[in-house]
């Protein structure tokens, strides 16, 4: 096992034969000294004091990471290089490094200077600026120095690396955000242990592990499709610990991962404002939270409260998370804000909305996370009157498509919404709140969402677009879905009755004909007419397919 080296330490003197990386040109400390030694020259020939940087290659990354803090620069870390986020950023930075199309990047001096100046990074100076989606929907900077960092690095090997030691470091997930960059980057350098490429299939992950003692840095994404048909057997007593944050890991992903992987998963709860606050372990079916060494805890009014060396001051820091107490530890009962996790990426659903609004299409609504095998973001929307035009000439799916491009400068695809309901106003309850409950059933719905064009005293018409996601079709039947008749039935009373004042008891029906089955797509037109002196309600489906059902309905007081 290697010596522990401090972040502030690592770089100031030479450390022969410590190992950095499992592949490429800088797998030794000394190469890598070296190439940090020409990203320090090359920042401080620059004169701004702020740099965004954003690589593919972990050991690129570090390297020039480690170059612009000790040529005394603050760096700003890139989740991504989507256009608004650089757009965004080119007002904060002086410039950028590393791999970010669109615009021009610092390269490193030529290899090879001699470095002879160097000495340890200062704790408070050294600093680093991280993003997270604030309660407001726009993009929060969160300012961190090197003390903050080095103590949970600390905290990590306090915590887990006896049962480490000299394992390689494997791992799904990008350095470019907090959970990477710690567990990925500055974790193995301080420890000494080698740094593997990133893996972003399984059947690379099971190749690179095989036979060495490993440990995995993963999410939840990762975890919960871990194909069960790979060689994982090859792993086993190998793989020393399996890391997982960004996320709520769902109990079955868990376990299964055991299974395969033949190590528990170890969860690690935190976030980038606190750094790492907890842990758990999947020994047991549903494991308590247990605070990471140097941290405390409290719950004010449910809300977990916590103090620790990883926040810039002593101060107790109130999160959004409910939580409660279970004996040495806590439980997590949801989000008290409008911050949601999908496939571990923090998205503000007030940001999505508020970029939603901003299309001609849209005159109002909600973003909010579906419950599903896992969790996608789904959009209830009011359209404008532009809005209902397009709706009607060119579908749903079309203006679903038009909307998920209206936000693909500020989202990627994971972040964006990937269900869509238009309707005429948002459901509320009697409080005249709009709830989850309501929005959820908007994408189970019993009843198509109906499109009024006609509604007189006797006559009606309205169009019905046929969702597949309709309970209805449920059985009806699974290899082609058809529209059951009994539906067409029971629809044409439900919106006869909207607007019909109809008798209360029904009689019969009568010139019954299913002409034509309706599927999932289909656009339905059904007219209705009631005829008073009868107690008579006559009804039709047609479609630009050709006429589907009609009939009449007897009622009776």
């Amino acid at each position: 096992m290697a010596e522990w080296l401090s972040l502030a330490q690592l770089m100031a003197s030479p450390c022969p034969g410590r190992a950095v990386a499992l592949s490429g040109d800088l797998r030794d400390h000394a190469a890598l000294r070296e190439r940090v030694a020409a990203w320090r020259a090359a920042f401080m020939a620059q004169p701004g004091e702020d740099w965004a940087l954003h690589f593919d290659n972990t050991i690129a990354f570090a390297a020039a990471l480690f170059g612009a803090w000790h040529a005394g620069k603050r760096v700003f870390l890139c989740g991504d290089v989507l256009p608004d986020t650089v757009a965004r950023l080119r007002g904060q930075v002086d410039g950028f490094a590393g791999d970010v199309p669109g615009v021009a990047t610092l390269s490193p001096a030529t290899p090879g200077e001699a470095w002879t100046t160097a000495g340890p990074l200062d704790g408070e100076s050294t600093r680093l600026v991280v993003f997270t989606s604030g309660s407001t929907g726009e993009p929060t900077a969160i300012g961190k120095c090197l003390r903050q960092l080095a103590s949970e690095v600390e905290a990590l090997e306090a915590a887990f690396g006896a049962e480490l030691g000299d394992a390689q470091v494997h791992g799904t997930v990008s350095h470019q955000h907090i959970y990477g960059l710690l567990f990925r980057v500055l974790w193995p350098l301080a420890a000494g242990r080698p740094i593997a490429p990133r893996a972003f299939f399984p059947e690379d992950m099971v190749s690179a592990m095989s036979g060495q003692p490993s440990l995995l840095v993963a999410s939840p994404a990762h975890l919960r499709r871990l194909p069960a048909q790979l060689a994982w057997n090859a792993l086993r007593g190998h793989v020393r610990a399996v890391f997982s944050s960004g996320g709520a890991l769902p109990a079955e992903a868990a376990l299964q991962a055991r299974e395969l992987l033949g190590v528990a998963p170890t969860e690690i709860y935190g976030s980038s404002e606190t750094g790492g606050i907890a842990w758990r372990r999947w020994d047991a079916e549903l494991p308590a939270w247990s605070p990471l060494p140097g941290v405390e805890w409290r719950l004010a009014q449910e809300r977990l409260e916590v103090r620790s060396p990883h926040l810039p001051d002593a101060r107790w820091w109130r999160s959004e998370d409910r939580a409660g107490a279970d004996g040495a530890g806590f439980r997590l009962l949801g989000r008290a804000d409008r911050i949601v996790k999908i496939e571990e990426r923090r998205v503000s659903l007030d940001a999505l909305e508020k970029q939603l609004l901003l299309h001609p299409a849209v005159e109002a609504v909600r973003v909010f996370a579906l419950a599903d095998t896992r969790s996608v973001l789904a959009a209830a929307i009011v359209p404008s009157e532009a809005g209902w035009r397009q709706l009607h000439d060119d579908g749903r799916r079309a203006l679903s498509i038009a909307l998920g491009r209206h936000l693909a400068g500020s989202h990627d695809a994971v972040t964006r919404p990937r269900r869509w309901r238009f309707v005429e106003a948002l459901p509320t309850d009697a409080q005249g709140k709009v709830t989850t409950t309501l929005l959820t059933a908007l994408f189970r719905p019993q009843l198509p969402v109906p499109r009024w064009t006609t509604r007189e005293p006797a006559h009606a018409m309205l169009e019905l677009d046929l969702d597949a996601e309709l309970a209805v079709f449920d059985g009806h039947f699974p290899q082609a879905a058809i529209l059951p008749g009994v539906a067409q039935l029971h629809w044409a009373v439900h919106y006869a009755r909207e607007v019909f004042t109809l008798p209360p008891r029904f009689v019969r029906m009568e010139a019954l004909k299913f002409q034509r089955v309706a599927r999932p797509g289909d656009r339905l037109t059904l007219q209705l007419e009631w005829r008073a002196e009868r107690a008579t309600l006559q009804f039709a489906y047609v479609s630009a397919h050709g006429p589907h059902a009609s009939g009449r309905v007897v009622f009776d007081d």
